[in-house]
């Protein structure tokens, strides 16, 4: 119970440092990034933002299926899809977790331009470690149970060694840049979800209280 209640405090000053700003998730595909991104969405009060999930279903009402082989969205189909829901009038008042807002090297510029026009800087990008060999035992075990929906990009490994590929060749750049400018945090992500999660609020409550326009402490 006590470790509870320091998650809730902690959780809670990382809300009040974000204010209506924004935290972006990234990790190879089966990595944990919606999982943990909805979870942290949840203790902070705010809103979760999955480019996947609105680029799947803006295929599904459009028919226009650029992901069925495990390729990256085309960068002006992304922008035209995902950059509006950072106007969305409902998200105003509230901090956003996103998770892979932002996919391809180059992309990263207008979305965070994007995202501070809206008023909801991003203020921390966060890399989910795991191994290539931990994502695909992941595909496995899922593919196993089949737990993954619908989901027609996880259905073969070959489509899904695709999306490892394009997160390698054109998302380790974007990941290149925020740790560049110093805002970058690796999380360990090779073990249960809820350590997942707790080793993410660590991380971010460690950079919030270091931060300098960090909030005072009670």
């Amino acid at each position: 119970m006590e470790m509870d209640i320091e998650l809730q405090q902690r959780t809670q000053y990382i809300k009040e440092w974000l204010g209506t700003g924004s935290v972006n998730i990234f990790g190879l595909p089966m990595s944990g990034k919606d999982t943990v991104g909805v979870k942290l969405a949840e203790a902070i009060d705010g809103k979760f933002l999955s480019s996947g999930l609105i680029i799947r279903a803006n295929e599904e009402l459009t028919r226009e299926h650029y992901t069925d082989g495990g390729e990256l969205t085309p960068t002006d189909v992304f922008y035209k899809w995902v950059l509006p829901y950072f106007d969305k009038p409902e998200l105003k008042d509230y901090p956003l977790v996103l998770s892979s807002i932002g996919r391809w090297a180059g992309e990263e510029d207008v979305v965070m331009e994007r995202a501070e026009a809206a008023g909801h800087p991003i203020k921390i990008a966060v890399i989910l470690n795991v191994s290539e060999a931990d994502v695909m035992t992941r595909w496995q075990a899922a593919a196993s149970l089949k737990d993954r929906g619908t989901r027609y990009d996880d259905e073969k490994p070959e489509v899904f060694q695709k999306r490892i590929d394009e997160f390698l060749k054109k998302t380790a750049p974007v990941l290149l840049h925020y740790r560049a400018m110093g805002i970058l945090l690796d999380v360990k992500a090779d073990t249960e979800r809820e350590l997942v999660f707790r080793n993410l609020v660590e991380k971010l409550y460690t950079y919030a209280l270091n931060h300098p326009n960090a909030p005072v402490q009670n």
